[in-house]
């Protein structure tokens, strides 16, 4: 990538939108950018956190791995977002794993010079702090929705917080402007495919969204909000008889 088309993206990177072209050239100094094939790892379990990452083009999907091998995706990145940021306060290993789900191109500053550059930037320091405590709710909050919710509630509460983040309204709704495939929305709620297939079917059936070219649209948001805040009458899915339960909304 030629230089100025680096700094041209650097600067519309969000944490950066308010640093100088003077701190933008320190950036650019200090960082490298990096080509990443579909599927390939970027870091995992255990790794070293010496590095940081932002997004330029590309997905990315941040999973952790149970003792029985069972993956939970936590994130999904998009564009202009920054990654492995957790190794600013914690020296410790990584406790997840990145990992690209489309070609992307990444620009990878080291954890140090990172930390230098906040150091003398306090705005942004706060920025990237703001960016760190949401970054960890969100965690917290897919965590806590494994816990104590069931299959439909997750996916639903998992829909309304696509369209909040990536959402698009047209006259008939909200268009979810995000490629994820149904594997990547099991794990994103910790169900199988087959399961989270049925209640996608099911919410179709239902009128509650439609699908067409693999996007989602939501059609009765309110709807959505009542089967993730578990305020429905029972009703069940069918699902593979492999499942361990059969998901019910309750």
């Amino acid at each position: 990538m030629k230089r100025l088309e680096k700094i041209w993206y650097l600067k519309h990177f969000d944490i950066f939108k308010d640093l100088s072209d003077r701190e933008i050239d320190v950036i650019d100094r200090i960082s490298y950018m990096k080509h990443y094939k579909r599927r390939e790892r970027i870091y995992g379990q255990g790794d070293p956190g010496d590095l940081v990452y932002l997004l330029k083009e590309g997905r990315v999907k941040i999973y952790k791995l149970s003792p029985d091998g069972k993956e939970l995706t936590l994130a999904v990145l998009e564009n202009g977002e920054i990654f492995g940021e957790m190794a600013l306060i914690d020296d410790g290993p990584r406790g997840t794993i990145a990992e690209t789900l489309d070609d992307s191109d990444i620009c990878v500053i080291r954890r140090r010079d990172f930390e230098m550059l906040l150091k003398k930037k306090p705005d942004l320091a706060m920025h990237v702090t703001k960016l760190i405590g949401l970054r960890r709710r969100e965690i917290e909050n897919q965590l806590e929705n494994l816990v104590f919710r069931n299959a439909p509630s997750r996916l639903a509460a998992l829909l309304m917080s696509l369209a909040e983040k990536h959402g698009v309204r047209d006259s008939q709704g909200i268009i979810l402007n995000v490629k994820l495939s149904q594997q990547e929305l099991a794990n994103l709620i910790g169900t199988a495919r087959e399961t989270t297939s049925a209640l996608l079917n099911e919410f179709k059936r239902l009128g509650f969204i439609d699908i067409r070219h693999r996007r989602i649209k939501i059609l009765a948001q309110w709807q959505l909000k009542k089967i993730a805040d578990a305020k429905m009458n029972e009703f069940s899915i069918a699902v593979d008889p492999e499942e361990e339960s059969e998901a019910v909304i309750q």
